[in-house]
C-alpha cells in the first residue's frame, strides 16, 4: 500500500479535480497527477474531463482501515490534523480558531501548543455520531460543542465539533473547506484582542475596512445603550 495512493483515494470526492485533490492532502499535483493515472488504469478510480470519482469502494475502505490502524498507532502531525477529516466523506468546515489560521494561511496560532492542539470543525448534525465513530477509529478524541481540558483527551491533536441543523457555507483556502470570510472576522470580532494580528493580516489581504467595521459595531452598541 503506498501512503499517497490511499491518501488519494480516501480525499477524493466525486467531482473533485486533480488539483482540488492535491491541495486536500498537501502533495504536490505532478506527484498526485502521477498517482491518479496509475488509480485510474487500475480501475480504482475514474477520471473524467480532470474530475475524479471512487468506483472501487470495496478498496476505499480497504485503504481507510489501513491508514487508520497505521495512524492510530503514531502521535498525528499538526499538518496531519488537516488532513484527516477530509477521509471522513462527510461535508465540514473549519471554524473558531481554525477558521483564522486557514483564512491567514497558517500566519496566526493562539491558544494551542504542540501538546495540546485542538481542531474545531461545523458539522452537520445528522452526522455527529459517524464523526465520533470516524475519529475513534483513527485514535483521536472528539468533544462537542466546546474544548476539553487538555488532561481530558488522549493524544494531542483532537477535534471539537459544532453540530449545524442548517446547510454549511463553505468557501476553499489552500485546500480547505473553511467559513466565509465575514463569518470568520464576525467570530474574531467577538474577541478582537486575542485575533487582532489575524485581523491586520486578513485586512490588509483581502482589502478589508475591519476598522471601520468595529468602530461601527462598536457606536451602534453606544447608540443602543
Amino acid at each position: 500500500m503506498d501512503p499517497t495512493a490511499a491518501k488519494i483515494v480516501l480525499a477524493a470526492q466525486r467531482g473533485d479535480s486533480i488539483n482540488r485533490i492535491a491541495s486536500k492532502i498537501d502533495i504536490s499535483y505532478s506527484w498526485v497527477y502521477d498517482w491518479i493515472e496509475r488509480l485510474n488504469n487500475a480501475d480504482i478510480i475514474a477520471k473524467t474531463d480532470n474530475r475524479i470519482q471512487i468506483v472501487d469502494h470495496e478498496m476505499r475502505q480497504q485503504y481507510a482501515e489501513m491508514m487508520a490502524a497505521l495512524y492510530s498507532r503514531d502521535t498525528i502531525s499538526q499538518e496531519d490534523a488537516y488532513i484527516i477529516p477530509h477521509f471522513a466523506g462527510m461535508e465540514f468546515v473549519y471554524t473558531e480558531i481554525d477558521a483564522a489560521y486557514v483564512w491567514t494561511h497558517g500566519g496566526f496560532q493562539i491558544a494551542r501548543s504542540h501538546d495540546d492542539y485542538p481542531v474545531f470543525i461545523d458539522v452537520h448534525d445528522r452526522d455527529v455520531e459517524r464523526w465520533i465513530a470516524f475519529f475513534q477509529q483513527w485514535g483521536v478524541d472528539t468533544t462537542i460543542n466546546e474544548r476539553p481540558d487538555a488532561s481530558d483527551v488522549d493524544g494531542n491533536v483532537h477535534y471539537v465539533l459544532f453540530p449545524k441543523t442548517g446547510d454549511i457555507d463553505a468557501e476553499w483556502v489552500d485546500g480547505n473547506p473553511v467559513i466565509p470570510l465575514d463569518d470568520a472576522i464576525n467570530q474574531m470580532m467577538e474577541n478582537r484582542p486575542a485575533y487582532e494580528p489575524a485581523l491586520e493580516i486578513i485586512a490588509d489581504e483581502y482589502d478589508r475596512d475591519i476598522d471601520a467595521a468595529h468602530h461601527s459595531a462598536t457606536s451602534a452598541n453606544e447608540q443602543r445603550r
